[in-house]
């Protein structure tokens, strides 16, 4: 199997008219290969097959890392070399640490790689279908809470059109799913992306660019030209550098309040496409008008989606839940406690899946660096049928409305059971918190059952409880019928 920046020299070489005996006796590889990555057109991941390649420096990389970690605020010269890490281990772990200093060396080498200071040109003539990419920073409130986002801005420097996609991080599913997003908007693959050195999809470090896996295999799969800036040089994006200012005060003031955000995003491709009624600062036509000229030049989209995800391999806890970028915690289920499992992470959601592949649940993805804890209540809910003993310990209980949870307390076992089947029943059919709101209005008219409910969270999710229900015919003469006992 080739390698990916193998892969992607064949499909450049492929889009310049090359045919397959002609990239085989110039890459040195065999014709049948270059024929098969030609064909191939869906480059997106695929869940990884465990592949055990322990080694014996395993068990002391974290205490290398924490060592390295700790050397950046050391003055250079006073940092650790391999022979000194490999050294240390030696004195401090006398009978316990056994590896070789070579090994030591490779793994050092890996971590302490030096960025280089070559400089390369940009070109500074902007075409149709080229574009420029950077990411902004902005607060927002979702579902009531305060945060702050980060945005992929996109622009057209031709046209001065440009696009803005709010995510909770800056990682490469996110920028990818931006980009992607934005293509599907538009219709087309643009030619050229200009990105800053710093951004998440990748890096230039000296003449060698390194792009995150998920970013290059978009890459190949759009067929995509990409650039990077030179370090402190935002002179050579300084279109987009200037759109990542004026969309935050004109699409994100006042600070944005929302409860869905692909809703949301979806809202602000229109709101984008809406600022190009005025006209270019230079060229005085409006910028809907030169953005055809964008389009014309677009390439055309893949015959196959690209599927936006990485695949991670984790350890559950005691209760079925792992941790991610190792502060934020989600759920599986109560039965997978203690297993390995393989988790899909895209840029808006989590996905444990089981060993068939298939989803066990799907959380909200949580970025920033304070811990967070995310649990499915459907399947909390269903262990808990099964164990109802564990309902005054469980988080679940935890997030209930006062007058529910208080409600639920007093009941015997059969009653909490009852009550935890009915939240169960109405969290698969109206989701949880609507669930939730339906039991705890059920509880304020003491009408608590699983019908009753039913109706108040259908009447939730329709209407609101705050709209009466229509009055319907008058039957006063029919009441006043059955009540005259002169007729009877």
């Amino acid at each position: 199997m080739l390698k990916m920046v193998q892969v992607e020299v064949i499909k450049e070489l492929q889009q310049k008219g090359m045919g397959p005996s002609e990239i085989s006796e110039r890459m040195k590889i065999d014709r049948k290969t270059v024929s098969k990555y030609m064909k191939q057109e869906d480059y997106s991941p695929v869940q990884p097959i465990k592949k055990e390649q322990p080694s014996k420096l395993d068990q002391w990389k974290p205490v290398i890392d924490c060592w390295i970690e700790e050397d950046k605020k050391m003055r250079f010269k006073q940092r650790h070399t391999g022979k000194r890490i490999h050294d240390r281990l030696q004195e401090e772990y006398p009978g316990e640490y056994d590896c070789s200093y070579e090994l030591v060396q490779r793994y050092c080498k890996q971590k302490k790689e030096q960025t280089g200071d070559k400089a390369g040109a940009l070109e500074l003539v902007w075409y149709p279908g080229e574009v420029q990419a950077d990411a902004g920073a902005a607060d927002c409130y979702e579902n009531g809470n305060l945060g702050t986002y980060k945005y992929l801005c996109v622009s057209f420097p031709y046209s001065n059109g440009a696009y803005i996609q709010l995510f909770g991080g800056e990682t490469a599913e996110c920028i990818t799913q931006g980009l992607q997003d934005i293509f599907n908007r538009i219709g087309g693959v643009p030619s050229r992306l200009v990105f800053d050195n710093a951004s998440g999809v990748g890096r230039r470090v000296g003449e060698k660019v390194r792009f995150a896996e998920l970013f290059l295999r978009f890459k190949i799969h759009y067929g995509f030209e990409v650039i990077f800036c030179n370090p402190a040089s935002g002179n050579e994006k300084g279109n987009v550098e200037n759109k990542v200012g004026y969309l935050r005060r004109n699409l994100l003031v006042p600070m944005p309040s929302f409860t869905d955000i692909e809703t949301f995003n979806a809202e602000l491709l229109k709101r984008s496409e809406a600022d190009w009624a005025r006209s270019h600062y230079k060229k005085l036509q409006p910028i809907s008008e030169l953005f055809e000229g964008d389009r014309k030049a677009l390439r055309p989209l893949p015959m196959k989606p690209f599927q936006v995800c990485r695949y991670e391999r984790v350890k559950t806890d005691g209760y079925g839940k792992f941790c991610l970028e190792g502060k934020h915690w989600y759920s599986s289920s109560p039965e997978m406690a203690g297993r390995e499992l393989v988790v899909r992470i895209g840029a808006h959601y989590v996905e444990p899946l089981n060993a068939k592949g298939a989803a066990i649940t799907k959380h909200r993805r949580r970025f920033g660096n304070i811990r967070t804890d995310e649990i499915d209540a459907r399947t909390t809910l269903a262990r808990l049928l099964k164990n109802s003993g564990a309902w005054h310990n469980s988080g679940i209980r935890t997030i209930m409305p006062v007058g529910l949870r208080e409600h639920m307390d007093a009941l015997d076992k059969a009653g909490l059971r009852e009550a935890l089947r009915s939240m169960k029943e109405l969290t698969a059919t109206y989701g949880f918190e609507t669930a939730v709101l339906a039991m705890d209005e059920a509880v304020k008219r003491d009408v608590l059952n699983y019908s009753n409910s039913a109706v108040l969270a259908a009447r939730i999710i329709s209407s609101g409880l705050d709209v009466l229900p229509e009055s319907g015919p008058d039957l006063s003469s029919y009441d006043q019928l059955l009540t005259d006992r002169s007729v009877m």
